[in-house]
């Protein structure tokens, strides 16, 4: 019942995804809501259901992405590990994981784009995508990593109350 939550939330992260955050852009780079999204919520400390909801997210992305689903699907998967490895590890400083996260997630997914889109025969040079694209993308990711993990760690307080565990 607590999945429950995921559908109306990924729902709306995808559509603002693909609707406002898309449009807001630095250079030619834009956040990646559904990625911040998804290692916020992999870096709490009590959520069992991150798999869950990267699965969710793969499928959703799926119907309005361009990109294969099978990019989407080791990207997301690779960052629910990574999250959850470093919730394991740095415990005592939840928003330097944050950070860490964001940050290796998106250039996880940057380099899985473009490796993708390279083999599919798009003529991308590498230093101009890591200069116009994933840097200014990396910036505006990490912007949002903050207000991002502060809701979804209310979120995640609602959902799994604290006296549960104690």
């Amino acid at each position: 019942m607590r999945n429950i939550v995921a559908f109306p939330l990924l729902g709306l992260a995808v559509i603002l995804q693909s609707a406002v955050v898309s449009q807001v852009k630095l250079l030619s780079g834009y956040a990646d809501l559904p990625l911040i999204v998804l290692t916020a919520w992999a870096l709490q400390k009590h959520v069992k259901s991150a798999w869950h909801w990267a699965i969710l997210l793969c499928v959703m992305l799926g119907f309005v992405s361009g990109l294969p689903w099978v990019i989407q699907v080791v990207g997301y998967a690779a960052v629910v590990y990574f999250a959850q490895t470093l919730q394991r590890r740095v415990w005592q400083a939840p928003l330097l994981a944050m950070f860490s996260a964001t940050f290796t997630g998106t250039l996880l997914m940057q380099l899985l784009s473009f490796g993708t889109l390279r083999l599919l025969g798009a003529p991308f040079a590498f230093g101009d995508v890591m200069g116009l694209i994933t840097l200014p993308s990396l910036l505006l990711n990490m912007l949002l990593a903050i207000p991002v993990y502060t809701f979804m760690r209310d979120l995640a307080h609602w959902v799994y109350p604290a006296e549960e565990y104690e």
